[in-house]
């Protein structure tokens, strides 16, 4: 794969951040967002196919939020939902490689705890940044796994209706302030993302727009989006803000596209993996 070279060079340095989206938990079995909207329609006494029809996955949260004071009911149903006992991270070769690169800095917008339960079934040390409270505890010899839009045992942190996403768009958070310090420098890997979602595509164009407000007149490291398939009209896109696209050079499932990206990455094989016995997670 093209730039294959330069992702290399660029993680051997600790000058790569990983940053994870919904795509990379989806391959455990998570129920798709739908199936939330659903819930909170019954929840609410509508058709689900009534409630979908009322506005956007933000505003109906929004709505329910309203109805409900509190999003603290919704969070404990998705929490449930995201974390069946039939669920196993221990399957996934996705996040065993995520463990295995020894990222220093992962940012995930994934509410869920998949990525902890998989540094703790591989035996690796890190540490959950979620609050300002929590940068204090970051260590050298451990990865930080920084949750961008919240996590689930934090319900003020999660980021899911119209008011907390539009919180995250002013960028004035601690967490923005973090995120800013750690880009300058630094190139960027993004997995597991959609690209109809616009508020990643507004994160690409706002750190663009930060590393040019940082430093103008220096050139901005290249970051990167994997893209299970070939978009030349995001490729261009995205280019425009300094991501570059990979792709692979065949149609493959996306999380075995994923995966053989990453043994590329990690410059692994996977005969060089030995088996692991599986495991399942429970929520907690």
């Amino acid at each position: 794969m093209m730039h294959i070279g330069l992702l290399r060079a660029a993680h051997e340095r600790e000058q790569l951040i990983l940053f994870v989206g919904a795509g990379v938990s989806q391959s455990l079995g998570l129920p798709p967002w739908s199936e939330l909207i659903d819930h909170m329609a019954r929840e609410l006494g509508y058709k689900p196919e009534e409630y979908r029809q009322y506005g956007s996955a933000l505003a109906l949260a929004e709505f329910f939020r309203l109805q409900h004071g509190n999003i603290g009911p919704l969070r404990s149903w998705m929490d449930r939902q995201w974390h069946s006992p039939n669920m196993s991270v221990a399957r996934s070769r996705v996040h065993e490689l995520i463990v295995r690169a020894n990222f220093k800095i992962i940012y995930t917008t994934n509410y869920d705890r998949w990525l902890e339960y998989a540094f703790e079934h591989h035996e690796r040390e890190y540490v959950k940044v979620v609050s300002v409270a929590d940068i204090a505890r970051i260590r050298r010899d451990a990865t930080q796994i920084v949750k961008f839009h919240g996590d689930f045992e934090n319900d003020e942190s999660i980021v899911l209706d119209e008011t907390s996403y539009f919180r995250r768009l002013d960028f004035e958070s601690p967490l923005d302030i973090k995120l800013r310090a750690d880009v300058l420098g630094r190139s960027v890997l993004f997995i597991g993302y959609s690209l109809a979602d616009i508020n990643i595509r507004y994160l690409f164009y706002k750190l663009s727009r930060l590393w040019k407000a940082s430093v103008p007149g220096v050139p901005q490291p290249p970051s990167y989006i994997f893209l299970p398939v070939r978009n030349p009209v995001q490729q261009a896109v995205l280019g425009q803000w300094g991501i570059e696209t990979i792709s692979p050079d065949t149609e493959e499932d996306p999380s075995t596209a994923l995966a053989a990206f990453l043994e590329e990455l990690v410059g692994e094989a996977p005969s060089q993996v030995p088996p692991r016995l599986e495991t399942k997670r429970s929520s907690t």
